[in-house]
């Protein structure tokens, strides 16, 4: 079981593309929307509140991404017809070096 977990509520074209990959078991019921969970380890959460300032979770370790992580994540999970994608996304989604000044070597 996950720490903690990203929602994606699905609007009507996104619980079709949901549906048609075979994931229609995995939609759950969550404050009346039509949502989507991955679930993320306690270190892919540290990433993402990194990569994302302000990102907020609720009591139930839930959070939400803005919208254009949250596509590239919808799509990984219709690319490999899981939920389980996390370890697979969290490099697209968590850039290491934001926010770093750039260095380059210099020769001596």
């Amino acid at each position: 079981m996950a720490d903690f977990y990203v929602n994606i509520h699905l609007d009507d074209e996104k619980l079709k593309k949901i549906e048609d990959v075979g994931l229609a078991g995995e939609i759950k019921d969550i404050d009346g929307k039509k949502t989507i969970q991955v679930g993320m380890s306690k270190m892919d959460q540290k990433k993402l509140v990194k990569g994302f300032p302000g990102l907020a979770f609720d009591a139930t370790n839930a959070c939400v991404l803005p919208p254009d992580p949250e596509n590239i994540l919808l799509g990984f999970i219709l690319d490999l017809k899981t939920s389980d994608v996390m370890k697979y996304a969290i490099m697209k989604l968590f850039n290491p070096l934001a926010g770093k000044a750039l260095r380059s070597a210099t020769s001596a």
